[in-house]
């Protein structure tokens, strides 16, 4: 993600003084960016990247909303707390973790995969919505082929065992795999296990499920389950443009 400080400002901002504390600063040789030594007052940091030493102590500082992507690692609770399991929270570094930060929606304690965190509310409950309908894409492992119109099922909507009747479903990708059946399905809705009951209701067991997109966003190949960075600009962008789409602009 690219944003770009003033480094005067940021220190200031980020509660080690004032501006003209940070030039005294800067004329002492106390300030280093990423091991070099700075004494411009307007050099420019980039806050998600660079690393900033005052006197030999890092500063942390993130103005402003924070928005993860996170590759969700197996046995981790989507939660901000709970009284029995390791969260998701559990696998954010000491310096980033803000009281405010929460996961966007929910990923069930075995499935891996895509997971936004963020402090932004308004965020979250727009790509949460029932009302807008985000995309959310899966990979699935099945533990047998299923039939081909008991598939076609899930492809129309169908009715699962409580009653509930679940939406269209997109599906690509289907193939016999050594670990089992796999494809990739994808839905609009955030019922509770709900990609496990879609195909419960046609009789075939998710042996393993792992998110790879939500709106126009994929997950990073290369996080490493547990692993997670900063959404960059055109990410944030490109899920702004799905969501105002499917909020007609509102």
């Amino acid at each position: 993600m690219t944003e770009r400080w003033r480094i005067d400002k940021w220190l200031a901002a980020a509660g080690v003084g004032s501006r003209k504390d940070v030039k005294k600063l800067l004329r002492k040789k106390e300030i280093q960016v990423n091991g070099s030594l700075i004494a411009d007052a307007a050099a420019k940091i980039n806050i998600h990247e660079d690393t900033v030493t005052v006197g030999g102590e890092t500063v942390h500082y993130h103005p402003g909303p924070v928005y993860f992507m996170m590759n969700k690692r197996e046995g981790r609770v989507s939660a901000t707390t709970d009284d029995r399991d390791a969260t998701v929270l559990d696998d954010i570094d000491a310096a980033d973790k803000k009281n405010e930060l929460f996961p966007v929606g929910r990923l069930d304690k075995d499935t891996t995969g895509l997971l936004f965190l963020t402090t932004d509310g308004t965020w979250a409950h727009r790509l949460t919505s029932p009302r807008l309908g985000v995309e959310k894409e899966y990979e699935v492992w099945l533990d047998a082929e299923p039939y081909h119109e008991d598939l076609q099922k899930v492809r129309e909507g169908l009715q699962l065992k409580d009653g509930t009747e679940t939406k269209p479903t997109k599906m690509s990708g289907i193939e016999q795999a050594e670990d089992g059946y796999r494809l990739n399905v994808t839905i609009t809705e955030g019922k509770y296990h709900h990609v496990k009951r879609l195909f419960g209701a046609i009789g075939r067991r998710v042996t393993a499920l792992k998110r790879v997109r939500m709106s126009d966003v994929r997950l990073d190949n290369d996080l490493e389950a547990g692993e997670y960075r900063p959404l960059t600009a055109e990410e944030l962008e490109a899920i702004s443009r799905d969501v105002e789409q499917k909020s007609g602009g509102s």
